[in-house]
């Protein structure tokens, strides 16, 4: 009896040796491989989208026109007033873009009583974060220098019907030729000299967010922008206007 209990105790031993020796190496593959699994097809995903949401916080697109220019009409969007200089069909895309993630990160530096006692309406329309212009065009004259400003009114029939520059501190004496006020800080420069095929890329940044409904178009004039005392800010003829909606 005794070596029948020793030999059935032998049989069962050996024949758990492989169940143990699986389960040993299973656990290895899915330590092993279930950490390299988790980088390789859980972190990047979420990875992605950690970085796609940082930058939707730090930079939310307030505008984004795209349009070709053609001669006046109700409605038009994008009008050429000169098309030898803007011809109809040019077209122009800009974005405008706010960085409000630099603001919070101000606010949260120096969240004193300063932004509270002291704001302007600026700070009030959200002023606290900068923003962005991006101007691009195509097809317009090439080589050739262009002035491009931000301005208070609609596109309309005559050039002029789209007033005067945007300026976050408003000029009190208008037209505004004083380089205190006309200047590419306070308000929004974006000239550009178009390369051999017509085509130009032109930027823009201020510490300022525009208020709400004052800025309404991109106008494109005959040349750079001057800075002089008495003549800061002029750019020659209105050649064309493009609306925009902010």
């Amino acid at each position: 009896m005794d070596l029948t209990r020793h030999l059935t105790r032998t049989i069962a031993g050996l024949a758990l040796l492989p169940l143990l020796a699986a389960g040993c190496a299973g656990d290895d593959i899915d330590r092993g491989g279930g950490g390299t699994y988790g980088q390789g097809e859980g972190s990047s995903p979420d990875a992605s989208e950690h970085d796609d949401g940082g930058t939707a916080d730090a930079q939310a697109k307030l505008a984004d026109v795209k349009e070709e220019f053609e001669p006046y009409s109700d409605g038009a969007a994008a009008v050429t007033y000169d098309e030898d200089a803007v011809p109809a069909g040019a077209q122009v895309e800009l974005a405008v873009s706010s960085e409000g993630a630099d603001g919070d990160a101000d606010d949260q530096d120096g969240g004193d009583g300063d932004d509270q006692d002291g704001g302007d309406g600026d700070d009030q329309d959200g002023g606290d974060g900068g923003t962005e212009f991006s101007l691009r065009v195509v097809g317009l004259m090439p080589d050739r220098d262009y002035g491009a400003h931000m301005h208070t009114g609609a596109c309309g029939e005559k050039p002029g019907d789209s007033g005067p520059h945007y300026q976050d501190e408003k000029d009190p004496e208008q037209p505004s030729t004083d380089p205190k006020y006309a200047n590419d800080d306070n308000e929004v420069w974006l000239d550009f000299t178009t390369d051999s095929d017509g085509n130009a890329d032109s930027d823009a940044d201020v510490d300022w967010a525009p208020r709400p409904g004052e800025m309404k178009s991109l106008v494109i004039h005959d040349e750079h922008t001057k800075t002089g005392e008495g003549e800061a800010g002029s750019a020659g003829d209105r050649l064309a206007c493009v609306n925009v909606k902010l």
